[in-house]
């Protein structure tokens, strides 16, 4: 695809290299003018490629990832079963702006945590086992 891409950049640089030379004996430096922005051009274009694969590779996923993790922390309710970053599983008794009270383990103890540290709302409740055996 580059080589059709730079193929076509040249017919053309070579379509206005004649006129160009008429132009050259005519004004001096007007020649000048069409092949430097065909060779900035075709300089620049490698850099806009891969500008473009970074954003549509890296950036614009990034983004549907981050508004897919903000409207998840908009949505927490009271009741809500969640997970923290630290793996900690617990069930939302209360909210604020940028804290939630969760209440953990088999006696319900509570515990405050920041909103940014949730890592996913379950589906499925996870119940702490009563019995542990080391």
């Amino acid at each position: 695809m580059l080589e059709k891409l730079f193929g076509i950049i040249s017919a053309v640089a070579e379509e206005a290299a004649p006129a160009a030379a008429g132009a050259a004996e005519a004004g001096g430096e007007a020649a000048a003018e069409p092949n430097t922005f065909l060779a900035l051009l075709t300089s620049m274009l490698p850099m806009l490629l891969i500008f473009v694969v970074f954003y549509f590779m890296l950036i614009r996923p990034q983004r549907k990832k981050d508004k897919k993790i903000k409207e998840m922390l908009d949505n927490i309710k009271v009741g809500d079963r969640i997970c923290t970053i630290g793996g900690i599983y617990g069930t939302v008794s209360g909210l604020r702006e940028d804290t939630v009270n969760l209440m953990v383990g088999t006696e319900n103890m509570p515990i405050v945590i920041a909103r940014w540290a949730i890592r996913s709302v379950e589906e499925v409740t996870v119940e702490n086992e009563g019995d542990i055996i080391v």
